[in-house]
């Protein structure tokens, strides 16, 4: 039995010397001193000793185990090591290549447009105010001389969660909020989404962007309207750009009107974008209803005031000559890089 563990010991260190893997490593520590490994099976066969011969044999078993052992990990650290020098000379990376950039991203031509606006508009003293896309009734209509019966409030039009409570349908709720929180002089931009139940095609699209516009102070005329804007379109479409007014209704203002700009293609020619008539709607306006005013705690008689509202995807349709409005929400790259 001793001259059986002797060379167990010694065949183990032997093969442990030529190992150059730890793999090796852990099939040989399997095959010795797993449980069905050699010395294991050599313990076994102590019951073949005599009582008195046992602890003896016992203790040497022992010993040649805590010597095999130790080689093992002593072993197993060297080859760890040196795997792991292998590896990492293996995954070394040459810093002084150049570099693999990521591209650059580029701004929707949603966003160019909004800042040129806002930067336009800024420039004449307004500030930008914006407002939840989840709004009350109360504030999308009612304070907007909307009353109960009126055809804007069709279910089929809006997007509902409850009865009081819908998806904002225009950003003109902000400008209620405003008026019902600060005193005139008063002069905003509200930019933002907006939701309306729409089939999409290629000028609809159930959420869409608005820019509304209000100034309300003493002795605001119907000309400081229209000085405004014909700023705001010589300064987004060119100097030699014409603006006119046409009579409109809207129920928060009175009078109204509709924004028409000559057409920046043709110049007021007639072509197809402008539908040979020389000229594009752009917005609409007008003064600020007095009952408005009054709902939202400014004295109409003391007070007046204009708004005015336009589509941003439609204002950045004219400017790029983009004819369809879906190509702003499918993320295409090979449109968007054009801008």
């Amino acid at each position: 039995m001793q001259e059986k563990l002797a060379a167990i010991e010694a065949a183990a260190l032997k093969e442990l010397e030529s190992a150059a893997a730890s793999a090796d490593v852990e099939a040989l520590r399997v095959r010795v001193l797993g449980k069905k490994g050699e010395l294991t099976g050599l313990m076994r066969g102590m019951r073949e000793l005599s009582p008195e011969e046992r602890p003896a044999f016992g203790q040497m078993v022992n010993e040649t185990r805590a010597k095999i052992e130790s080689a093992m990990a002593c072993k197993a650290q060297e080859l760890a090591q040196a795997e792991k020098e292998a590896r990492l000379a293996a995954e070394a990376i040459d810093v002084t290549l150049p570099g693999k950039s990521a591209p650059r991203g580029k701004l929707h031509p949603l966003t160019l447009v909004l800042r040129e606006l806002e930067e336009i508009f800024t420039g004449m003293g307004f500030t930008v105010s914006e407002g939840p896309e989840v709004e009350l009734d109360h504030y999308n209509f009612e304070l907007l001389n909307i009353p109960k019966d009126h055809p804007a409030r069709d279910m089929q039009d809006s997007f509902y969660f409850t009865e009081n409570m819908l998806l904002r349908t225009h950003t003109s709720p902000m400008q209620a909020r405003y008026m019902e929180n600060h005193k005139p002089p008063i002069r905003i931009i509200c930019p933002g989404k907006v939701y309306r139940v729409d089939e999409v095609d290629a000028t609809h699209s159930p959420v869409f962007h608005q820019m509304e516009g209000l100034v309300v102070d003493k002795n605001i005329r119907m000309s400081d309207l229209y000085g405004v804007l014909d700023v705001f379109a010589k300064s987004l479409f060119g100097p030699e750009t014409r603006t006119k007014f046409r009579p409109s209704y809207f129920p928060f203002t009175e009078p109204s009107a509709e924004v028409d700009v000559s057409c920046a293609v043709c110049g007021g020619k007639g072509c197809r974008l402008c539908k040979g008539t020389g000229w594009i709607e752009i917005l609409g306006c007008g003064m600020v209803n007095p009952n408005v005013l009054a709902g939202c705690g400014i004295d109409p008689d003391e007070y007046s005031g204009f708004a005015f509202g336009f589509g941003l995807d439609r204002i950045a349709m004219i400017k790029y000559g983009i004819s369809d409005i879906r190509l702003f929400l499918e993320s295409d790259l090979r449109f968007l890089k054009q801008f």
